[in-house]
């Protein structure tokens, strides 16, 4: 398990729980994560104590899931969310249960969980309770259900995608049963909110392996949001790994790839019904609009298009023109950043003011700033108030 061991703060919970009488474990993703090798960012606690229990026992807690047996409990600045062991009733959104039942043992709430890898508990003593086989699928790289998993989806429809993500973010494959049934049970997906579909596939864009969203896309898990076609959209997918990963750029990417597949109409419409934010709508529709033309080739080909698309625009087509067409647009635009040259009328070393002082107005004044810009685009050393203020006046003397 690595040399990993609970924060000092976590283990104030657990040994509070335990002495005073209640069964207490880590458990979920930070005993993956330790089986792994990697720090958990979060600590979560199941136990036998009642949600009140856990109240009684710490002077500050948030009943942040009360309903369903969660408290967090709050230590100095950190926090650890402490669950009661539950079993789940019924799930008639596929998302959330009606109702959860407290039990007063560990397997049954096992039994509740996602995957194999995440049913692992760990008591203080390092004693692992592994039920379900988790620690020898994480050792061997599989993911797997708990139980059926057709079951664990109809439940919990997000549970597919959470499959996907698992996999593309750890490099671990989906055991035979666990893959078929997301593509049996994918209708199930168009019952999630378009925030929850989005944070999962930006999620799965941002790992070492994006082309994961393949899967997705052909088990239909997506279907709400794309045109059905016969031809595969998606083998380009693969060309994402080459860019840093951010989200602005990988979206962006995915958007080209998914229009010029014809397996969206736009950008915008899109990334508008997943809920994306207003910024990135705007880049990666622009970004797609440019990645129809060829690439800048000089460097006042560059300033006009950050120009007209600004910084944020101009990046996203860069990256997306190296990795999906080729070439070094990056270290093109880079350096035309780095070097300072002026590419906007903000950047002028005149202002609007300087030139209403000289008498231009209104459209007049318009036209001789953009001329300014791009003369001072083509002899960028120029760009110097006193120059530039001559300029102006030889102008409006001719």
């Amino acid at each position: 398990m690595a040399n990993i061991t609970p924060p000092r703060y976590v283990k104030q919970v657990l040994i509070t729980l335990q002495s005073r009488g209640f069964l207490a474990y880590l458990v979920g993703g930070c005993v993956r994560d330790m089986i792994l090798g990697v720090h958990p960012q979060d600590w979560d606690v199941c136990t036998s104590a009642l949600p009140d229990e856990v109240r009684g026992l710490f002077p500050h807690t948030a009943p942040t899931g009360i309903r369903h047996g969660t408290v967090t409990v709050l230590i100095h600045s950190h926090s650890v969310e402490v669950t009661t062991f539950r079993s789940d009733g019924s799930y008639a959104d596929h998302r959330h249960p009606e109702a959860v039942s407290f039990v007063g043992d560990l397997t049954s709430d096992l039994a509740r969980r996602d995957f194999t890898m995440n049913a692992i508990a760990l008591p203080p003593d390092g004693l692992i309770a592994d039920p379900f086989g988790g620690v020898e699928d994480i050792e061997k790289g599989i993911i797997r259900c708990v139980g059926e998993p057709e079951r664990r989806y109809e439940e919990d429809a997000l549970r597919m995608f959470r499959a996907l993500r698992f996999s593309a973010r750890l490099g671990f494959a989906l055991e035979e049963k666990t893959l078929s049934a997301i593509y049996s049970k994918a209708p199930l997906a168009a019952s999630l909110s378009a925030e929850r579909v989005r944070d999962e596939i930006e999620k799965m864009l941002l790992t070492s392996r994006p082309q994961i969203l393949l899967t997705a896309i052909e088990a239909g898990l997506l279907d709400r949001y794309l045109i059905r076609r016969k031809d595969d959209p998606c083998s380009e997918l693969i060309r994402i790994t080459a860019m840093p990963k951010k989200a602005l750029p990988r979206w962006a990417a995915l958007c080209a790839i998914l229009e010029r597949r014809g397996w969206i109409d736009s950008a915008h419409d899109f990334l508008t019904a997943l809920r994306l934010d207003g910024r990135t709508v705007r880049c990666c529709s622009e970004c797609c609009e440019l990645l129809h033309t060829s690439p800048p080739r000089t460097t006042k080909e560059w300033k006009k298009l950050l120009n007209r698309y600004g910084v944020d625009t101009a990046s996203c087509a860069a990256q997306c023109y190296d990795a999906l067409i080729g070439g070094r647009s990056r270290d093109a635009l880079r350096a035309v950043l780095k070097s300072g040259e002026c590419f906007s009328v903000r950047h002028l070393a005149v202002t609007g003011d300087d030139l209403v002082e000289l008498g231009l107005r209104g459209k007049e004044l318009g036209e001789m700033l953009n001329f300014l810009l791009d003369y001072v685009m083509d002899y960028p050393e120029n760009n110097r108030r006193e120059l530039l203020l001559q300029l102006v006046r030889g102008t409006e003397e001719n």
